[in-house]
């Protein structure tokens, strides 16, 4: 196995992304990359993350690259978990990544980072590290309106993404905020 099938089999797993990080651990070096860039075989996305040039989109492919380039502590937030189950509609210009370190890096206008103070535990949607869908709809209580959480919610038993018990729990906190709110 060449070490470019090596990077391949790593990015064919991850949207068709691959990172420095993942490259030099199946033994690439940084000149590999570049070299691969020069010919073709990769395009570079950001500071430290790559992408096979014949990968074939796929529609949660921005979602995953904004995660990767974010770093290896990213998750995707808020909003952005309920926009990528197309639970309920949201703001379509930004994706929202939490993470609990500050970062400095330059990034795409499309990628907004919250700072969630200290990591959250995290679920895999579609390989993407992400908050979970309950998690989501809780952050999102000031920023979404009230019926489109409701959808969100309906449209998540519905797919089976969380439980009835999860979606009981959620319908009641909603209700409650709605009567504090009053």
């Amino acid at each position: 196995m060449t070490l470019y099938d090596k990077i391949y089999e790593i990015a064919a797993d991850n949207h068709g992304l691959v990172t420095t990080a993942e490259a030099n651990e199946a033994g690439a070096a940084n000149k590999d990359l570049v070299r691969y860039v020069e010919d073709g075989r990769l395009t570079r996305i950001g500071r430290g993350v790559y992408r096979i040039e014949h990968h074939v989109p796929e529609p949660n492919d921005p979602y995953a690259e904004a995660v990767a380039l974010v770093g290896p502590h990213a998750y995707l937030y808020g909003e952005s978990v309920i926009a990528m189950h197309g639970l309920a509609p949201t703001n379509p210009t930004r994706i929202l990544v939490g993470s609990d370190k500050r970062i400095r890096k330059h990034l795409p206008v499309g990628i907004k980072v919250v700072n969630v103070g200290r990591p959250e535990p995290c679920v895999s949607y579609d390989g993407i590290p992400s908050q979970s869908i309950p998690d989501a709809v809780r952050s999102c209580r000031r920023t979404m309106m009230r019926e489109r959480l409701l959808q969100a919610v309906a449209r998540a038993r519905e797919l089976g993404l969380i439980t009835k018990r999860e979606f009981n729990e959620l319908n009641a906190e909603l209700e409650k905020n709605e009567q504090a709110a009053q």
